[in-house]
């Protein structure tokens, strides 16, 4: 008998899930809010780890198609102080595929491959234990019922609820996100100071961090230790306003690294939030969750690398054990709970590190992980 499955949210853990599934010849019904694949923008680049994001594709079949979209040049790191010092500057050697880089855009395209995703399908609610199964009601006002219900639907999931009733807390660090475009072209002297990879410069309680995407597009990220209120007296939809908050914020910083803001466009607000660092819930039959929704944490390269992993797993744990969905999926949680606990372990240190008092916490942390 063929279970009826479900996966609330299309990002790389859920499509990855949905994908493994797909090879393995069972339907899954792919639900996501967003109406269309390219209503908002996918986000900035991902490094997908051999162990992690990079077994997940393999799992799925699509290890070939990811090694020639990415870029293994976007691993290269140069690190700077406030005054624009540079104190590192790694480039990895032409073989290295440990964590090369892919535009998110990209990998969801490589994902959604032969997947029927269900667009515009808006979660409200995930009811388990009816007669019929696990409900899962939509924002249009209909529901159907399924055999299983993954959430695989981020920091504010909709599913989480059916197995706990933890939220994610402030960590007391913003980003403040924005981009460049053409850069090689418009921007020569920032297309230099970027190179192939990322650049970032630390100082007291704060961090520029500006990372290349493929075709001349740079993200820029603006971080730093604030209360969740401090934009209060700000319109963030005025950009003129947010660029002249953030230029006094870096106060004193090299002019090549400022130029990173004065010439870049749109700011989005992001206040990181995380879940507890060893979040677990007491098994419910008929749902579970992966990624953000089961372990938000610090956007330090982990998530998403976690998320496709899991859903890899669990995908194959379904296929490989049809007899007992429920043994199955109890089995994947206890070992995402592990991995993801040491990991959240990892990623919330490493926050406290990067964004510091102290600057040279943040060189120091990437002398431990980078290769020497």
């Amino acid at each position: 008998m063929r279970h009826r499955i479900a996966v609330v949210g299309s990002g790389p853990g859920g499509l990855t899930f949905a994908r493994v599934l797909h090879r393995h010849g069972y339907p899954v019904a792919v639900l996501e809010r967003d109406p269309a694949p390219d209503v908002r923008p996918p986000g900035g680049t991902l490094d997908l780890h051999e162990g992690l994001g990079q077994l997940a594709l393999d799992k799925a079949g699509l290890l070939e198609d990811f090694q020639a979209l990415s870029r293994p040049e976007g691993q290269a790191m140069r690190i700077l102080d406030a005054d624009g010092t540079v104190l590192r500057d790694w480039r990895p050697r032409p073989d290295d595929r440990a964590n090369p880089e892919i535009d998110r855009g990209q990998l969801r395209d490589l994902l959604l491959g032969p997947l029927d995703v269900q667009w515009g399908r808006s979660v409200t609610q995930v009811v388990p234990g009816t007669q019929e199964g696990v409900v899962v009601r939509f924002a249009d006002g209909r529901q159907e019922t399924f055999d299983l219900v993954v959430g695989a639907d981020g920091a504010w999931s909709r599913t989480r609820p059916a197995v706990s009733s933890v939220t994610p807390h402030y960590t007391g660090v913003t980003y403040v996100e924005t981009s460049l475009d053409d850069v090689d072209t418009r921007h020569p002297d920032l297309a230099r100071l970027i190179g192939d990879g990322s650049v970032a410069a630390y100082g007291v309680n704060r961090a520029l961090v500006a990372q290349r995407n493929s075709g001349g597009h740079v993200k820029v990220y603006a971080q730093f230790r604030a209360p969740l209120d401090w934009h209060t007296h700000l319109d963030l939809a005025d950009v003129e306003a947010v660029r002249s908050s953030l230029l006094a914020l870096f106060d004193g910083w090299a002019a090549p690294v400022l130029d990173l803001l004065r010439h870049a466009t749109a700011f989005v607000h992001r206040p990181l939030y995380v879940l507890p660092v060893s979040h677990t819930w007491t098994h419910v039959p008929g749902v579970t969750l992966l990624g953000d929704a089961a372990h938000l944490m610090p956007p330090l390269g982990a998530g998403a690398n976690l998320a496709m992993l899991e859903g890899a797993e669990l995908a194959e744990a379904i296929a490989t054990s049809p007899g007992d969905l429920d043994e199955a999926v109890h089995a994947f949680e206890e070992q995402m709970w592990a991995r993801a606990g040491r990991w959240a372990k990892i990623t919330t240190a490493g926050l406290e590190r990067l964004v510091s008092p102290d600057p040279a916490e943040a060189l120091a942390l990437f002398d431990q992980v980078q290769p020497s």
